[in-house]
């Protein structure tokens, strides 16, 4: 979806335009607008939870017993800074300055997580199968997340902050196919023979 613009000279003050399919709007409008400042807010949001989810992910790691799972936790925290230094991209292309915002449902998913670590047994397969639960609650947020402001930049005309949170938003798919795989091939099944 191309971004047309055009210069309207004929006033002092900045009225060049942008055309997003059949609207246009003042480009100095745009940023004022009601959907564009949610879209910023909604940014802050992930960014703070993707700043937590680095911590996160190595409490979970340390947590897992099986060397399986802590590589996929390794993995996804790797990916998790990706995701952080993407997200700085964004706010860049759309001439926003990266600011983190409360995320109280990243909180409350890491709170859960830290529960969890607390109520089940260390070393234990049962554990391992609930820190993947816990780790797809957050991957299933984030997903959600990112398909929202990926189609969001997408009727903003923001193609290129689209195309990385697309990218962003293909790497949470895989991480939680990868945590079911992890679950189906043998942890389930060995947490089931646990006493």
């Amino acid at each position: 979806m191309a971004t047309k613009t055009t210069d309207n000279t004929t006033t002092a003050t900045s009225d060049k335009k942008v055309a997003i399919e059949n609207a246009t709007v003042k480009e100095g409008e745009m940023k004022n607008a009601p959907l564009h400042k949610f879209f910023v807010d909604a940014l802050k949001d992930i960014y703070y939870a993707e700043h937590k989810l680095v911590d996160a992910l190595q409490i979970m790691h340390d947590a897992a017993t099986t060397e399986e799972l802590k590589d996929a936790f390794e993995d996804h925290q790797l990916q998790t800074k990706k995701h952080i230094s993407r997200l700085e991209k964004v706010f860049k292309l759309i001439d926003e300055t990266p600011e983190q915002k409360k995320c109280d449902a990243m909180d409350g998913l890491i709170k859960e997580g830290e529960e969890i670590i607390k109520s089940t047994e260390a070393g234990s397969m049962t554990r391992d199968a609930a820190l993947i639960i816990a780790a797809q609650k957050v991957e299933h947020y984030e997903i959600a997340t990112y398909g929202g402001l990926t189609q969001l930049a997408i009727t903003m005309g923001h193609d290129k902050a689209a195309d990385l949170l697309e990218k962003t938003l293909q790497e949470e798919e895989d991480t939680d196919y990868n945590l079911t795989e992890i679950a189906e091939t043998n942890i389930n099944f060995d947490a089931q023979q646990e006493d």
